[in-house]
């Protein structure tokens, strides 16, 4: 570790829900963060259509850089910036926005996955890509505008994901990066590069996509008009972390080197896996969907993707809207009141994807599987959380099934290990300790690989050493009722 004084560094985390700045110092050993500016991200519904609104979300980021740049704490060294994956925008060749990108929950894709299998077998595609099938992923979002907007596709010069949209309006470069492009499904993970041939079989364009860089390097300096704006005293550089967000969290997971842990990415979707320096593509993986995700320093994430917190979320959203304003706390104190071991439902029912009434899906699901509907607003919660914790430890089992291998703990970062509840229900669920924290993750994995593109950190290692020395995180242990555990995964079982 090259420094010794204290440095500062800005991390953009934007997640489907808010985006923040965070500013980090670091002085060598030790990261201190402070939230500079949070602002909402969500998409809004026009005519039906589920829209980003990047030039809102690029203004709220620039009061966010002003801000770190005013700061009491010095100067600022470099920006990075991480968001979800699949969404992606099209440019024209004078770099305009063709319309604004579509948020991976609208409608569009409907049928595109079918229509993309007519074409290309499951297998193929898997064998070409290594990632697990969701109608969400960019591929059908592709294929829809291919559909839907054929006249627009011609006109595309340049496909970037949000992050590197992000990048562009910052330093006016217009490149990808590694990790955010590997969601796409049109990646080759084993020999590192675009998918063309997918892409050409499939009728799409190849001539769109961008020159990608690796986690950790630098995409360009500040524009001036941005160094101008920010009132800093001269450019800095923009870096490219892991920009897909779960990325820059498991490269925050507070490990020490072993290879016996599974990775919990949990906030408002849920990311399992883990963490290994080549993609796992063959029939197992294939048969459990599950996928295989680029990471920090040539690593490879092998996951599943799974609902997460948005079931939560999108519950409380429609209760807000009925008038029953409840915090995400209070929500979690009703479940822990709720009856242990009610219903279940699969997590990643596709029912529960676009945005709706959740709590009436959630009562219907139980009905169509005959199961009696939750009591109440609290046992609604309670049910979703047990059927969560029912779902990673389907994945964890399926992960030591391919691996062939026993993974002995489960570490879960992010926000969800706020929700305290949902932790003890995994480790009770999964029969494995959890380890919980850091909660800003994906700020802090952003925040040290900048470090690494800086010289002030040499390798993943080192950067794990400091998430290690500067957060403090919480053990859950397993406790008992075994036997209801085992005959609720037992109704999961039956549902999948």
């Amino acid at each position: 570790m090259a420094t010794s004084s204290v440095r500062n560094l800005l991390a953009f985390d934007l997640g489907a829900e808010s985006g923040r700045a965070i500013l980090g110092s670091f002085d060598g050993e030790r990261l201190q963060l402070r939230e500079l500016h949070r602002f909402p991200t969500g998409a809004d519904s026009v005519l039906g259509r589920l829209y980003w609104n990047p030039l809102r979300l690029f203004a709220e980021m620039r009061v966010g850089l002003r801000a770190a740049a005013q700061s009491d704490l010095g100067q600022l060294s470099s920006i990075g910036i991480d968001t979800w994956g699949v969404d992606f925008a099209l440019l024209s060749e004078d770099g305009s926005l063709l319309d604004n990108p579509r948020c991976y929950r609208d409608v569009r894709t409907e049928g595109m996955l079918d229509l993309a299998l007519e074409r290309v077998s499951r297998e193929e595609i898997f064998e070409c890509t290594g990632v697990q099938f969701l109608k969400i992923n960019s591929l059908y979002q592709l294929l829809a505008v291919q559909a839907q907007q054929p006249e627009m596709l011609k006109q595309a010069h340049r496909l970037l994901m949000i992050p590197d949209l992000c990048n562009y309006y910052f330093t006016g470069r217009q490149i990808g990066e590694f990790s955010n492009a590997t969601t796409t499904q049109f990646f080759d993970p084993r020999n590192n590069r675009w998918s063309t041939e997918l892409l050409q079989r499939l009728g799409l364009p190849t001539e769109i996509l961008p020159e990608l860089l690796t986690p950790g390097s630098v995409v360009a300096n500040l524009c001036r008009e941005e160094t101008d704006l920010a009132g800093l005293e001269s450019s800095i550089p923009v870096v490219a972390p892991a920009t897909h967000d779960t990325g820059s969290a498991v490269a925050a997971v507070p490990v020490s080197g072993d290879d016996d842990y599974a990775y919990l990415s949990s906030g408002t979707w849920s990311l399992m896996g883990v963490e290994l320096a080549e993609p796992v593509v063959n029939n197992a993986a294939l048969t459990a969907n599950f996928t295989n995700e680029g990471g920090v320093a040539s690593t490879y994430r092998f996951l599943k993707n799974i609902m997460g917190l948005w079931l939560v979320q999108e519950c409380r959203r429609t209760w807000v809207e009925a008038g029953w304003s409840r915090s995400y706390e209070e929500l979690t104190q009703m479940a822990a009141s709720a009856p242990a071991f009610g219903p279940v439902v699969d997590a990643d029912d596709e029912r529960f994807l676009s945005p709706g009434d959740m709590p009436a899906r959630v009562l219907q699901a139980c009905r169509d599987s005959g199961q009696p509907e939750p009591a109440d607003q609290g046992a609604i919660i309670r049910c979703l959380l047990e059927s969560l914790a029912l779902k990673y430890r389907w994945v964890l089992g399926r992960l030591e099934q391919i691996l062939q291998r026993r993974l002995t703990r489960i570490h879960i970062v992010g926000g969800g290990i706020q929700n305290g509840l949902l932790c003890q229900l995994t480790a009770d669920a999964c029969r494995r300790p959890v380890i919980a924290g850091p909660a800003e993750a994906t700020a802090t994995g952003n925040l040290l690989v900048q470090a690494m593109a800086l010289g002030w950190l040499e390798s993943l290692a080192e950067v794990r050493a400091v998430v290690r020395t500067s957060f403090s995180p919480r053990e859950y242990v397993p406790s008992g009722d075994s036997d209801r555990w085992d005959q609720s995964y037992e109704k999961l079982l039956a549902l999948l």
